[in-house]
């Protein structure tokens, strides 16, 4: 169906340009917000009726007369209607519709992929400081960064993935002294105990492994503990390495994987922060004020010029971000995303505002970012806030281990990322038609249970299905899974240009019910050998697109349930 929408649309462009020259670039078909009204809508008649000076339903007219006249429409298009003001509301042959299921079926896997674009793009996500336990937001950040990514590639894009944390500041100071108190055996709520130090269980784990002199793995580093109390700096290495290390285990337990870590420590040794600095102050783009060191920012939409350097000496957070993001800029990512919490929304600005005073080349609106709010999460009808490993907050493996790796990934994607999420652990579990993860697997499972069947009863290999006479599709139930299955293509693009993850979530939703509404109509496994496959060849397009749809979600498609 896809190649019959565009043999309709070039119909379509070549009969506007005769009307208006140049118009055809205008070709376009939306879908009827009522179904009744047809498969294709276009309202190009509406567009040029003021430069023709005619009334929009005559356009409209001309436009229908000439367009049934076309080859295309002849072979694929059943009736032309027109309707309203001036809307063209086109319904195709079942013929036409019964493309999909073809196209489907030859292009498997790859159905709703776009050839190579030949351009890369950076998505950074999760930037988590290794201070302590990945929590809820950072499982949000996560299922959100791979599926944008997964989104990217399906159009074209050679997307990489990047994990930026601090191991330098602060907060690690902070880690370090929290572990070193505890393998001196003070705890919390013990006298000298930090008011500012990490509760965590987790610290005194930390301690204990270094005591033992242990060597830690990650992705990243490794380093072997001292076991010597004293050794402060030391513990702070451990304590980074041993962190990073259940950041490690807790995304492989997501299925997330990074192409690269970056830290903030080395946008200092190698002088990316003092090289950005230098170009701001080159540019003019800089002042001196009661000590401290200033960016114009206002001269680039900010609400007001920002500290850069504080009195004291040390820079503020987004000098290093606008380093670097110079340095994703120089290393060839010209299209970049940054997956955020909502409390980021504040440096959105600023950093913009120093990429744009370094004057290297960056356009305005670089880069790009999505902010998510935080995850709330509900367990027999009450607010789950702490989580012993973490002391304060519920980790995402403590989310994982409660409910499933599907679950997780599907539920924090079925939102916008700006909207605030309740996590219901009890209907993460439930294996019914409320659960909607269960319900889009369950779909899937449906089908290949029915596949089997055949094979299991007739000996029938699905690659033949692939040559199965479609002529009996014609019930209405099939023609609306086929029209929904022929959309899948234009969502995900979509859904990519909008950095929407959550729109397959509805998609997929939206195709299981389609599926249950088709299967509990129709026999599949009839006695007429013709029905039969076409039956099958149909549903199996379906399972295909699930399949899709889920892996782009990072969720499993099971066969059985």
């Amino acid at each position: 169906m896809l190649s019959v929408k565009q043999e309709l649309l070039g119909s379509l462009a070549v009969e506007l340009d005769r009307l208006s020259p140049g118009a055809g670039d205008r070709a376009a078909f939306e879908s009827p917000k009522v179904a009744a009204h047809g498969d294709f809508a276009c309202t190009a008649a509406m567009q040029l009726a003021k430069p023709l000076k005619q009334n929009p339903r005559q356009v409209a007219e001309q436009l229908r007369t000439a367009l049934l006249a076309t080859p295309a429409c002849e072979r694929w298009v059943e009736a032309i209607e027109i309707a309203g003001p001036g809307f063209i509301n086109i319904r195709l042959k079942p013929e036409a519709k019964q493309q999909v299921v073809r196209e489907v079926l030859s292009a498997g896997e790859r159905f709703g992929f776009q050839p190579s674009r030949g351009q890369k793009m950076m998505v950074e996500f999760v930037s988590a400081n290794p201070t302590g336990p990945l929590h809820v937001g950072h499982g949000r950040q996560a299922a959100l960064g791979d599926a944008i990514c997964n989104l990217y590639a399906s159009q074209g894009w050679d997307v990489y993935r990047e994990f930026y944390y601090n191991d330098a500041g602060v907060q690690i100071g902070t880690l370090a002294t929290s572990t070193q108190m505890r393998a001196r055996g003070v705890k919390p709520g013990d006298d000298g105990w930090p008011e500012a130090a990490y509760n965590g269980d987790y610290i005194q784990d930390i301690a204990n492994d270094f005591l033992a002199k242990k060597t830690v793995q990650s992705d990243d580093r490794s380093f072997t503990a001292s076991g010597d109390i004293a050794d402060l700096d030391g513990i702070r290495q451990f304590a980074v390495a041993y962190l990073r290390r259940e950041q490690d285990l807790d995304l492989r337990a997501f299925q997330v994987k990074f192409d690269n870590y970056y830290l903030e420590s080395s946008l200092y040794t190698s002088g990316k922060v003092a090289d950005a600095v230098r170009r701001l102050q080159e540019a003019g783009k800089t002042y001196e004020q009661d000590g401290a060191l200033w960016l114009r920012s206002t001269d680039y939409g900010d609400d007001k010029d920002r500290v850069m350097r504080k009195s004291d000496g040390t820079f503020t957070y987004f000098v290093p971000d606008v380093a670097y993001h110079i340095s994703k800029w120089e290393r060839g990512f010209h299209k970049v995303v940054n997956i955020q919490g909502t409390d980021h929304h504040g440096t959105i600005a600023r950093v913009r505002a120093g990429l744009q005073a370094a004057g290297v080349g960056i356009p305005p609106g670089y880069p790009d970012y999505v902010l998510h709010t935080m995850v709330r999460v509900m367990r027999g009808g009450e607010e789950v806030k702490i989580s012993k490993r973490a002391g304060s907050y519920v980790t995402l493996r403590d989310l994982v281990e409660w409910t499933s790796t599907d679950a997780v990934r599907f539920f924090l994607l079925s939102r916008k990322p700006d909207t605030e999420y309740i996590f219901d652990i009890d209907l993460a579990l439930a294996q019914n038609n409320d659960n909607p993860v269960y319900y889009v697997q369950y779909a899937h499972a449906r089908i290949c249970s029915v596949l089997a069947a055949w094979k299991d009863k007739d000996g029938g290999d699905p690659q033949a299905l692939k040559d199965a006479d479609l002529t009996p599709l014609r019930s209405p139930q099939a023609q609306t899974l086929m029209l929904l299955l022929a959309r899948y293509p234009d969502m995900l693009s979509a859904a990519a240009l909008d950095f929407a993850p959550h729109d397959v979530t509805f998609y997929l939703r939206e195709l299981a019910a389609c599926y249950h509404s088709y299967y509990d109509a129709e026999r599949i496994l009839v006695d007429d050998e013709g029905v039969k496959k076409a039956r099958l060849a149909l549903v199996w397009a379906t399972a295909q697109v699930l399949h899709n749809g889920l892996k782009v979600l990072g969720v499993s498609a099971p066969t059985r349930m």
